[in-house]
């Protein structure tokens, strides 16, 4: 027998089997203990019936006019007799019998005690010296059927008291694991973000020390992506002042150079170093969205914010040609504004390095709370948009970037609330690439 894998249902198996085994036990042990009993019992009734019914039968037998003869017992009325007897004399002449006797039953009388035939079970006396006699019968069925009737009185209760009993273990069972059940959820419900230890108030003393060891394992897990977080956000900080610094040298090196070539050069190593810095800026980005708080105790305007990270974007050299429409009324909610900040900015600038050139990209906030940022472009491969999200994807492997933007818009989606779809084409059109972002309202906060 193999044993199945829930721990409830070992338990309520293994108790079911033991409590039926017990009960089969105790009731074979009963109907043995009765048996005995209920044996003496019936053969105290036989000597009893035989110690009645031989004085009556002396007086009777001497009183008659006739001796010899032999006298049958009528019933007074009709009923299942169950005890037979004959009173004979020296010469086995029978003197008197019940009406239901059958002389063949009754063997030869070889002095007074207990007897048993393959059928009956006797009991012999004798008065007058020996010369009235008698047998009383009981029939070996009759014993039979009551013992019969006693097993099936003590094990009938099986058929009811086990599955009853069955369902009541499993119920008890289920109830003492209920706290183990709320305490899996509860580990279910973390993930790389929470953390934080589980309650452990609840569960059997059995269990605590398991706990308490995820706990203490959790709470490592806990520092030890603290601390990549923090080396990163600080790393990340700490070049972006020798990054600037370089740059500037750079640029200050390509305007007063007459060469051509170290212009070149120098233009090169500036380029180089503010894709470093735009890389440096994802890392505090990315710390941001795994380990920094996302939510605001207030909710407020999502248009405040799409609004300041489009115009900021368009004070750069390369003026980026951005269509940007925003409801007329306001859209309340409880993301922190930096936070939809690092996102939209992500998804536009996503939108400016793969869409065609020249081409605007529309962003979209919607009264209900939907960011969509859409561009021009050729269509991304279902595999490869399926994979966008993942660290270091892009969706041209050939194209410029670090292939963290959308992964950090995912993340910052998913530790708030918020759904992020990705679709090519974009609605509406046979190319392009459209990013649709369902932001928490405030009506919907918790």
């Amino acid at each position: 027998m193999r044993w199945p894998a829930s721990l409830q249902a070992r338990l309520g198996l293994s108790l079911g089997l033991v409590l039926t085994v017990l009960w089969l036990a105790a009731a074979t042990i009963t109907a043995v203990i009765v048996r005995d009993e209920m044996d003496e019992v019936f053969d105290s009734a036989l000597r009893e019936t035989a110690e009645r019914i031989l004085p009556l039968a002396v007086t009777d037998i001497v009183g008659r006019e006739d001796q010899g003869v032999t006298q049958r017992l009528a019933p007074i009325r009709a009923h299942d007799e169950f005890f037979t007897y004959v009173v004979r004399d020296a010469e086995a002449r029978i003197l008197l019998q019940s009406h239901a006797a059958d002389p063949a039953t009754f063997p030869p009388y070889d002095g007074p005690g207990f007897r048993q035939t393959t059928t009956h079970r006797l009991y012999s006396d004798a008065a007058l010296q020996g010369t009235i006699r008698i047998t009383v019968a009981e029939p070996l069925d009759h014993r039979a059927s009551v013992a019969r009737e006693i097993q099936f009185g003590l094990g009938l209760p099986l058929l009811i008291v086990i599955p009853v009993a069955l369902l009541a273990i499993v119920f008890a069972v289920r109830l003492s694991l209920d706290p183990l059940r709320r305490f899996r959820e509860t580990l279910g419900a973390r993930n790389a973000q929470d953390l934080s230890a589980v309650p452990t108030d609840e569960l059997p003393l059995e269990i605590r020390p398991l706990a308490e060891t995820l706990n203490s394992l959790l709470s490592r897990l806990r520092e030890a992506f603290e601390a990549e977080r923090s080396f990163a956000a600080n790393a990340a900080h700490e070049l972006r002042t020798p990054l600037a610094g370089a740059i500037a040298q750079a640029q200050r090196l390509r305007s007063e150079t007459a060469d051509a070539a170290a212009a070149a050069r120098a233009r090169d190593i500036e380029e180089t170093l503010k894709r470093l810095t735009r890389r440096t800026e994802r890392l505090m980005q990315l710390a941001r969205a795994e380990g920094g708080r996302l939510q605001s105790d207030h909710p407020s305007d999502l248009r405040i914010a799409v609004r300041i990270v489009i115009e900021d974007m368009a004070r750069g050299t390369d003026t980026p040609d951005i269509a940007l429409r925003l409801p007329a009324a306001p859209v309340l909610s409880p993301l922190d504004p930096d936070a939809l900040g690092i996102l939209c900015r992500n998804l536009v600038e996503n939108a400016l390095r793969h869409g065609s050139p020249g081409r605007p990209v529309a962003v979209t906030l919607t009264a209900g709370g939907e960011l969509i940022v859409a561009n021009d472009g050729p269509v991304v491969p279902p595999d490869r948009l399926a994979r966008l999200t993942e660290r270091f994807q892009r969706g041209d492997p050939l194209a410029q970037g670090s292939g963290l933007g959308l992964f950090i818009a995912a993340a910052i989606a998913r530790r708030t609330g918020a759904v992020l779809t990705l679709a090519s084409p974009r609605s509406g059109a046979a190319d392009g690439f459209e990013a649709r972002v369902r932001l928490p309202l405030e009506h919907l906060a918790t």
